[in-house]
């Protein structure tokens, strides 16, 4: 089994395959890619000639002879065009089709993009597989004191905060957190935004020059910090327009910071009964929701409970048993 990655992501070195590596904004790398598709020339050598290869982020190599299984993370370069870059959108638009086609299985990570994917792309339903992902066993509530005060150091974090976890970018509906906040008005409650800038953030970068101290951009936070993050935050808030899956509210689930997300695409299969659920663009909505969560202990220690809960109901194990079903040709 080998698997194509992206060569941005954090080391994988300790997994037991033969790894692909690449930068998945390494135009050459995808017209190598497309090139080879369209020309129908084999990539396996380049692969290591494997019997299953995993394409894990959107880029499939053309391994005719090889068993693929193509990852659908999401479909927003087709759903929220505006949202992406143009070249991105383009190459993605051209080029997931053929690698759907291509693919022996498809990996939807929610029922949502599942049924997105099927309408879509008319694709055969038992082609089209769905395999949860989970937050990882270093997502737990930090209670240790010197733990906590040292991420607060390190950030120089207020003594309250709602915090967001994810890229700076469109499809994160970041412009609407930023107008909701402001109209809530919590003067002893602050509004931090965890994540490195992404594209298309103008409108981004003025709202947070004209949103004042009260409102802290912390950049790029790194793996090790965030589960104290999410545990020091007095709630947690990610109103996107559109996931394939949803992987921080998961995350701050875990940690156990109560969470108010949108009610689109796979938030409500993610979130379950666990978070409080909002029209991504209703600002009204989302301010009168940050006023009651930082104004209602008992509402915050429900959704805590809740959210303790429904993190445990996704499991890596259990993902990694359905791989292993997938390749064996038996379904997950």
């Amino acid at each position: 089994v080998a698997l194509g990655v992206d060569a941005r992501r954090r080391p994988l070195a300790d997994l037991p395959l033969p790894l692909l590596a690449y930068a998945r904004s390494n135009k050459a790398w995808r017209a190598q890619v497309a090139l080879a598709h369209l020309l129908r020339l084999s990539q396996r050598r380049l692969a290591g000639a494997p019997d299953v290869f995993i394409a894990s982020d959107f880029v499939l190599p053309y391994l005719p002879g090889t068993r693929t299984v193509f990852i659908l993370h999401d479909l927003t370069f087709a759903l929220l065009p505006q949202t992406h870059s143009l070249l991105n959108r383009v190459y993605l638009q051209w080029m997931t089709p053929r690698f759907l086609r291509a693919a022996a299985h498809i990996v939807a990570v929610s029922e949502s993009t599942r049924a997105d994917a099927l309408r879509l792309y008319g694709l055969a339903p038992e082609r089209v597989h769905v395999v949860y992902g989970a937050a990882g066993p270093e997502f737990a509530p930090v209670t240790e004191a010197s733990a906590l005060a040292a991420v607060r150091r390190r950030y120089d974090l207020p003594p309250r905060f709602i915090l967001f976890v994810g890229t700076l970018e469109p499809r994160k509906n970041l412009v609407t957190l930023l107008k909701a906040f402001t109209a809530a008005q919590l003067p002893e409650v602050a509004l931090v935004l965890a994540g490195r800038a992404g594209w298309r953030t103008a409108a981004l970068r003025r709202q947070l020059a004209e949103a004042g101290p009260q409102v802290r951009a912390l950049g790029f936070v790194p793996d090790e910090d965030l589960p104290a993050l999410y545990s020091l935050a007095e709630a947690f808030a990610f109103p996107s327009l559109y996931e394939g899956f949803g992987l921080p509210v998961l995350e701050a689930m875990a940690c156990g910071a109560p969470v108010l997300c949108s009610e689109v695409a796979s938030l409500p299969e993610v979130a379950g009964d666990a978070a409080r659920l909002l029209p991504p663009t209703d600002a009204r909505a989302w301010a009168e929701a940050l006023q009651r969560i930082t104004t209602d202990p008992a509402l915050r220690a429900e959704l805590r409970a809740r959210g303790l809960a429904q993190a445990q109901r996704f499991s890596w194990a259990r993902a990694a048993r359905q791989f292993r079903q997938l390749y064996r040709g038996q379904g997950p």
